[in-house]
């Protein structure tokens, strides 16, 4: 073998050995979520009482992962909601949200430090699959950490089409484990 051949050989190899070791460490130091998702009761429409099913069922994932000295929280809702001809309409709801929190773990109530409101949840609501079901993801959360432990907390508010009472009470979720 030449020189030249045996001196391009030993660049290719370094090229793929250094190449398999950032690609390597670039996956190995990414933090991962640490997630729990929780179930609700069943909500019942409180403005249509005909024949047909008219109850929702929610699933919320709620994440949290600690990265680069930051926390970063997301949420998942999961619905099975009623399989009628009104599924995908934009009468069910006047308004519906997920309040996605990012929270401080401390002795007692936990410390919101961050937190926003995903209306988008609705028109996913609205316009779920024709067996009335479907998901939503809410964007992420991102907090400057300290040396303190934080997860995801979050709950969903809905706003009933009809029944003139806005908001009702929130569906409550078990919270993300701390990160």
């Amino acid at each position: 073998m030449t020189a030249f051949k045996r001196t391009a050989v030993a660049l290719l190899a370094a090229a793929a050995v250094t190449g398999t070791t950032l690609a390597t460490a670039g996956t190995a130091s990414a933090a991962s979520y640490s997630c729990k998702t929780s179930s609700s009761g069943s909500y019942d429409d409180p403005s249509y009482n005909g024949p047909d099913s008219d109850n929702w069922e929610f699933n919320v994932r709620l994440c949290a992962k600690w990265s680069g000295g930051y926390i970063y929280t997301t949420a998942t809702v999961y619905w099975d909601g009623p399989y009628t001809s009104f599924t995908n309409n934009n009468h069910t709801f006047n308004k519906a949200r997920f309040h996605l929190q990012t929270k401080k773990s401390v002795s007692g109530p936990d410390k919101v430090v961050k937190y926003a409101n995903y209306t988008g949840l609705e028109g996913a609501l609205e316009n779920s699959s024709a067996a009335g079901n479907g998901s939503y993801q809410t964007g992420t959360l991102k907090y400057k950490a300290t040396s303190a432990r934080y997860l995801a907390d979050g709950y969903i508010q809905l706003d009933w089409s009809g029944d003139g009472k806005g908001y009702r009470a929130p569906i409550q979720f078990t919270a993300s484990p701390t990160v």
